[in-house]
């Protein structure tokens, strides 16, 4: 009986073992999943503040306050996904996103009323790209 004792001890040790296993390994992959939606959200965000800015800037005439407006929502979109990953392709989108939103912010500020925000588009569809599964 003794041993019989034992290996049940020891099944329920092992058992109880390869749950945690388990646990942590569903916990790892739902940190990932959850990362990822966290990616695409925040890149649909900043698709849609770029679409913002664009019309922004056709309409600049009337209110002038709605680019500045726009930039700083992507800024702000920029950093909660530069927040949340550790993927290299995401850090580089953001990064390049952000000196092109840094580009038009400049351009605005030297009087340039028509920037070009094909180098924003451009980054953000590649934000788009990477941060689809």
């Amino acid at each position: 009986m003794g041993a019989s004792r034992r290996r049940r001890s020891r099944i329920a040790i092992v058992a109880a073992v390869a749950a945690a296993g388990l646990t942590a390994g569903l916990t790892t992959g739902c940190d990932a999943v959850s990362k990822a939606l966290d990616c695409v959200q925040t890149a649909e965000a900043v698709a849609d503040s770029v679409t913002e800015l664009q019309q922004a800037v056709e309409n600049a005439a009337n209110d002038p306050t709605q680019i500045e407006e726009s930039l700083d929502t992507i800024d702000k979109n920029l950093d909660e996904v530069g927040d949340k990953t550790d993927n290299a392709d995401v850090n580089k989108a953001v990064d390049d996103l952000s000196t092109a939103v840094d580009n038009v912010r400049t351009a605005i500020n030297n009087g340039d009323e028509t920037p070009d925000l094909t180098p924003v588009t451009d980054a953000a569809g590649e934000l788009t790209k990477v941060c689809t599964p």
